[in-house]
């Protein structure tokens, strides 16, 4: 009788997964030029959030993944939320002692990708990210709930700890300590903002033709042919990209 154990622990994890795909939208429901809501990416990226917002089955619309590099460049990605959002930029929230705080204040390059799968759509905004003012972090901070509140405090985000207890009797302390109304803003807590430089609308199609289109700022002198490059609003260009 072979020993089973050993089998399983010399096999190999090498595990094809190639056909493993999805219908997406077919040549009947393409994204043109001529479906752009906006001539900027804000006012296009409002159009597609508002109908992600009122999806069935898209629960956190304002999920994104948020990417940072080292000054070296070593990357990481990770989820976090958008919580504000305009032409100044794409704002988020979080413990400036974090791995990703400590990138972005060493390298202020980031990128952030919204997927909406239930749309077939994804945004990728690329950018560099800077804090928000504490006006700003505290006006946010005061409008979370206060579990939430209580959480920013007793998380030293992105540090090894011994096991959840450990948060759990910070947790205790902090709420004996500071009651419901009492919390004020960490000064290790608050927000960033991605300031745009380019951000991209992508539409999945089933034959792989996917529909991309790029916004980006024009450059020092370019004049837009409005045939490859076209045209934008407030100092923005698009152009279609391949697929």
């Amino acid at each position: 009788m072979p020993n089973i154990k050993n089998s399983v622990k010399d096999a190999s994890y090498s595990v094809d997964i190639g056909e493993m795909r999805i219908k997406y939208k077919d040549k009947s429901d393409t994204f043109t030029e001529d479906h752009l809501e906006s001539k900027q990416p804000f006012g296009q990226f409002k159009a597609w959030f508002e109908i992600a917002c009122n999806t069935p089955g898209i629960l956190e619309p304002n999920a994104m993944f948020l990417a940072t590099a080292t000054k070296s460049g070593i990357p990481s990605v990770r989820p976090v939320l958008l919580k504000g959002y305009g032409s100044e930029g794409f704002k988020f929230y979080t413990n400036y002692d974090s791995r990703k705080a400590g990138e972005l204040d060493e390298n202020p390059n980031a990128a952030l990708t919204f997927y909406w799968e239930a749309l077939k759509r994804t945004v990728r905004i690329e950018g560099t990210a800077e804090r928000t003012s504490s006006t700003d972090s505290d006006c946010y901070f005061n409008s979370r709930p206060y579990p939430s509140q209580i959480g920013s405090m007793a998380s030293k985000q992105s540090s090894v700890i011994a096991g959840r207890e450990t948060l759990m009797v910070k947790e205790k302390e902090l709420l004996e300590q500071f009651p419901e109304g009492s919390v004020k803003r960490p000064p290790n807590w608050g927000g960033y903002i991605v300031i745009p430089k380019s951000v991209e609308f992508w539409q999945g199609q089933s034959d792989r033709l996917h529909d991309r289109i790029r916004f980006r700022r024009r450059k020092p002198g370019e004049k837009p042919d409005n045939i490859l490059v076209h045209e934008g609003d407030d100092g923005w260009v698009y152009e279609r990209l391949s697929p």
